[in-house]
């Protein structure tokens, strides 16, 4: 069981983890051992995640979840099996815990009348500055 946030948990049994052959340099070794991991977490049908945090999850996500709901996330960085199956964990935990937090709500709020008055202020000066450079018509 992972505790991300209170509310927010999930079970292992819930996180599929497969091996696969990394891509990239590394010689014979690359071509031998599937030291890369591929994890699956389905989302959208976790009893352990809140409806909006599902939700934020899928969105934060993005390309890395499917239609369905389940993400998907690939961890090569490493030349070992445990190694990379703890960084995508970590990743999947991170990816959560935004998940979790909520946004804030933004408040309109109005300009203060000091903060008007120095913008009209503001604006007159340049006008006059533009103005005075304007040519002097001496006729």
């Amino acid at each position: 069981m992972i505790r991300i946030a209170p509310g927010v948990e999930i079970a292992d049994h819930e996180i599929a983890v497969s091996f696969i052959r990394a891509s990239g340099p590394g010689g014979q070794n690359v071509n031998k051992v599937a030291t890369a991991v591929q994890l699956r977490f389905d989302a959208a049908h976790a009893p352990g995640l809140p409806q909006d945090v599902r939700d934020r999850l899928i969105r934060l996500a993005g390309r890395r979840a499917s239609r369905d709901g389940t993400i998907t996330i690939t961890a090569q960085r490493h030349r070992s099996q445990y190694r990379n199956r703890q960084d995508a964990l970590e990743r999947l935990v991170e990816l959560v815990r935004e998940a979790a937090r909520r946004p804030t709500v933004r408040r309109p709020t109005k300009p203060s009348a000091s903060s008007r008055a120095r913008r009209v202020e503001g604006k007159r000066r340049r006008s006059e500055t533009k103005r005075l450079r304007t040519k002097v018509d001496f006729t």
